[in-house]
């Protein structure tokens, strides 16, 4: 079994972190008690496919160490609705506002009390104070149940963290627990869902400077990092659902089901298999160049459900559609490296998915870098999305991306020229320093991204330029004869 340790860290982490719970136990038939929903067991069959790899996500509860436990034990495994199933998540923030909201949800029940830490003061949207004062008294706290979740598991891919990067809590404490986390298990994955600052959508002044200060160290300690932004998910809930009042809960439905299409695979079984180490080794080929853009196909409003016929070219259509993005960046402004297209849906032929993605890349050749061939990688799951037939879930690691890391640079270096609110960072011990770095490191990123964006053309430039001057050494050479 190959479990994922999930960590939900801050406001924004946690409220992803619930809605992405409530999802897979949709998927997997757990009811808010814990227990497989009974209703299940008189679909034949049923049972094996949610219940066969549900410790991916979740630990079976046996309601402490009776001595009757063993008398009992056969009884449970003939009847898999009485077994408790308990998430492997670990659900930190600095105040205890967010965690008394989930404990009142109807899936509040469902998470272990203990994997709860929280502390009482909160972070107040400042960087310094989640990863060096209050955030450094909370994180061996975080590290023992973390450490406690590891050895209950007998074969651990790696950790799943949710975070937002302009506050303080998720930017500050989250990249501190994700340091101490590749610190003590060096060879474990660890992917981040990262909310990034959006251009229009800004909740707090300081943003760039807790963003520049995060992705400094997403790019030094995380494998893989999905970036989400707030405007996207705004702009699919009116332009392709036609909500007019979007909530974040339906923000945050929009993530899960990417959360859950990365991981299908793991949970389920299906004809071409992906992982999260899979996935890092077909999608990143330099190492500092792991950051992704992610989409999820279909996306329709409800009025014209009705009328689509969902088929593959339907879904790879959708999926490599701009407006499905969920970053505010532009992928016609970039190239991809690679991408990953991960579909579900009970009676998808892996000939149709690999000839569709195909007819995508030659159709869309000039938006691909040559210099990869067969630069997207495929896999499909028998087991379809909660309420679909069919579904899609799109990764890319496209040069534009670069646009959102500039945004930010530019924005953070504009306010520190002048030192604007930079006194709060200084309070809590950091120096100048460690910001001139961190910006140094971000704009050294853009500078890669840039590089491979144009790396084909400069080949083909050199290619003919070399190719011009063997002519002229062979008329000189005639010349000469």
């Amino acid at each position: 079994m190959r479990e994922i340790v999930h960590v939900q860290v801050g406001q924004c982490g946690n409220q992803i972190g619930a809605k992405f719970w409530e999802t897979i136990c949709a998927e997997h038939g757990i009811l808010p008690n814990g227990q497989w929903d009974e209703d299940i067991a008189t679909n034949p069959g049923k049972d094996t496919i949610q219940l066969d790899k549900i410790n991916v996500y979740y630990t079976e509860a046996n309601g402490g160490t009776s001595p009757l436990l063993p008398v009992f034990f056969s009884y449970l495994c003939a009847f898999p609705h009485l077994r408790k199933y308990v998430p492997r998540a670990v659900l930190v923030d600095l105040e205890p506002g967010v965690m008394d909201q989930i404990k009142g949800n109807k899936l509040g029940k469902i998470f272990r009390p203990d994997n709860m830490v929280h502390g009482q003061s909160g972070a107040g949207n400042n960087w310094a104070k989640g990863h060096y004062t209050e955030g450094a008294e909370l994180v061996e706290e975080v590290m023992d149940v973390v450490r406690r979740e590891v050895e209950n598991c007998d074969l651990m891919q790696g950790f799943q963290l949710c975070h937002s990067l302009g506050g303080g809590t998720g930017s500050g404490l989250g990249t501190l627990v994700m340091s101490k986390l590749r610190e003590e298990y060096p060879d474990r994955m660890i992917c981040t869902f990262s909310v990034v600052p959006s251009p229009k959508v800004s909740e707090v002044v300081v943003e760039p400077y807790n963003a520049t200060l995060s992705v400094h160290q997403l790019i030094e300690n995380a494998d893989e990092v999905m970036c989400i932004d707030n405007e996207a998910l705004y702009d699919i809930c009116f332009r392709t659902l036609k909500l007019n009042n979007p909530n974040y809960s339906e923000l945050n439905g929009l993530v899960s089901h990417v959360m859950s299409g990365i991981t299908c695979s793991l949970r389920f079984p299906g004809q071409l298999n992906a992982d999260l180490r899979k996935l890092a080794v077909n999608l990143i080929p330099f190492p500092r160049l792991h950051f992704f853009l992610v989409g999820f196909a279909p996306l329709t409003s409800l009025s014209s459900k009705d009328y689509l016929n969902l088929s593959v070219l339907e879904l790879t259509q959708q999926m490599f559609n701009p407006l499905n993005m969920m970053a505010a960046c532009d992928p016609r402004n970039g190239r991809y490296l690679t991408a990953s297209a991960i579909f579900r849906g009970k009676d998808l032929r892996t000939k149709e998915v690999e000839d569709e993605l195909l007819k995508v890349q030659g159709k869309h050749s000039s938006s691909f870098v040559e210099w990869i061939p067969n630069n997207i990688k495929s896999s499909v799951c028998s087991v379809p999305n909660a309420g679909r037939d069919i579904s899609a879930t799109f990764l890319g690691n496209s040069t534009c991306i670069q646009q959102l890391f500039k945004r930010v640079a530019e924005q953070s270096s504009v306010m520190f020229k002048r030192k604007a609110f930079w006194h709060w960072y200084t309070e809590e011990g950091m120096d100048d320093m460690e910001y001139t770095e961190a910006e140094s490191n971000l704009l050294d990123l853009v500078q890669e991204y840039q590089q491979y964006e144009t790396a084909g053309v400069d080949d083909e430039e050199d290619l003919a330029s070399h190719e011009g001057e063997s002519v002229e050494v062979e008329s000189e050479l005639n010349l000469d004869e």
